[in-house]
């Protein structure tokens, strides 16, 4: 298996630091909102990534956190007046449903920033004792100069760099880009914790180092986050923990997803041209939304446009619509007929899923596996010569195939027994051909929320 490392720039073979293992922590959301679709691709793309791994047997650890102290959060807080635990209290609960919808596995650990602050100070103070900090009035920074690798991880030449977002500024710094480990206390208003050098809070980025230290220990597998990310935000974590912990430290691979964009721009709130999950969701089934970023490769940008979920749709429909019409006409085959010699191999087909997983988690083309294994199986059907066996192969292959995908499986909805005595009675009209009472049948189903389509192979149902 082979995964594009942020850090060296290209493909390299993924080898965990412990056989069988694989430890990963992601970057979450600054939860002073509601999640985005930025966020959602995140999370769908890691969640993949996480799925493939446990597919392949890798027993993972997966951790990612919530940022629930930190200047939007104060800021919004203040907007409306309440206080910043109640601010995280009421909207983390909204992600975990946000990414319930989207098919995403919990993480294994959830740290929130504010849980984890001693580990922060503990951070800070090794950093003081080995000369990378020094302290300002309104807190401790760390001196980008004290770390000559400062800027090489995403190989930034930083004189030609222009102050961008979430770099404090501050003209009594040394450097311009020396970044706050811990912020003093401005006024009453901001939650704050007590350390050596005044009460205050942590920086952003000391965050995740210290939180990724304290669940997966200092050195791990797997650090990820959006491209957006990799600086200066890891860029400053890669720092600060290899200045605390050594050069051999840290993550081992690196991986970033690519932006959202609008209209071919990066979709911000600051250019007004964001959607939220939720916006979404009220339009369209939130595994419409997972579809349609399991058909861009990760690190790949997706320009997004309504035309995009609609095609996604229709190609989500496609294969769900395969797979409840995949044993219609071969509930009551043999295992085996004896004229038949048609084999599906699905063996081919799993093989070839797994070599576009296992480059650098190619999910276009997996799902393109995919889409040409229900194209041949459809042609096969159409000359009813596929034994009840082989279609017991397909489905087996598209179940593996969903651990990872968690998008073609529905969950089972039942009828309520009257509404399946409906449906026997429809069929038994049209055997009859009184297609007057069986188009009555259909009309009355119809108001239940109950749609019904005639296949060359029987009747299927599916519930609006």
């Amino acid at each position: 298996m082979k995964i594009f490392n942020t850090k060296s720039g290209g493909k390299e073979e993924f080898i965990p630091l412990k056989k069988g293992v694989v430890k990963m922590y992601v970057c979450g959301p600054t939860v002073y909102d509601l999640g985005h679709l930025g966020h959602g691709r995140s999370a769908v793309c890691f969640d993949v990534i996480r799925k493939y791994l446990l597919y392949k047997g890798f027993k993972v650890t997966f951790v990612s956190n919530y940022t629930d102290i930190d200047d939007k959060m104060i800021n919004r807080a203040n907007e409306e007046g309440i206080t910043v635990k109640d601010l995280a209290d009421r909207i983390i609960p909204e992600y975990v449903r946000d990414y319930e919808a989207l098919g995403i596995m919990a993480p294994d650990i959830a740290p929130k920033a504010t849980e984890n602050i001693a580990e922060m100070v503990e951070i800070i103070e090794k950093l003081q004792e080995k000369g990378h900090t020094y302290v300002l009035d309104d807190g401790v920074y760390f001196d980008v100069k004290s770390f000559p690798h400062y800027g090489k991880f995403s190989r930034q030449n930083l004189e030609d760099l222009k102050m961008g977002a979430r770099v404090d500024v501050n003209e009594k710094k040394k450097n311009p880009y020396d970044f706050a480990l811990w912020k003093l206390k401005k006024d009453d208003f901001e939650p704050s914790w007590k350390s050596q050098w005044g009460e205050g809070r942590p920086g952003w980025h000391i965050e995740c180092s210290a939180m990724s230290f304290r669940y997966l220990g200092e050195k791990f597998d797997i650090h990820g986050g959006g491209l957006d990310l990799v600086f200066p935000h890891h860029e400053c974590e890669v720092a600060q923990s290899l200045a605390v912990f050594g050069d051999k430290a840290f993550a081992k691979y690196w991986m970033h997803n690519g932006f959202i964009n609008i209209d071919n721009e990066k979709m911000s709130k600051s250019l007004g041209n964001f959607f939220t999950l939720r916006d979404i969701f009220e339009k369209y089934d939130p595994k419409v939304v997972r579809f349609m970023f399991l058909q861009t490769h990760y690190r790949n940008p997706i320009n997004f446009s309504l035309d995009l979920l609609e095609q996604a749709k229709a190609g989500l429909q496609r294969l769900r619509d395969f797979v409840r019409t995949l044993h219609v006409g071969y509930e009551k085959l043999p295992d085996n007929i004896d004229d038949v010699r048609i084999i599906v191999n699905a063996e081919d087909y799993v093989k070839t899923f797994e070599q576009y997983m296992d480059n650098d988690f190619d999910l276009s083309g997996a799902l393109g596996v995919v889409f040409d294994f229900v194209k041949t199986i459809n042609a096969l059907r159409s000359t009813k010569k596929l034994t009840k066996n082989a279609i017991d192969g397909v489905e087996k292959f598209l179940k593996n195939a969903d651990k990872v995908l968690n998008v073609i499986f529905e969950e089972e909805k039942s009828l309520h027994s009257d509404t399946e005595k409906l449906i026997e009675e429809r069929d038994f009209a049209r055997k009859n051909k009184d297609f007057k009472k069986s188009d009555e049948i259909r009309d009355k189903l119809l108001k239940k929320g109950v749609v019904l389509e005639d296949t060359p192979n029987g009747t299927i149902w599916k519930k609006l």
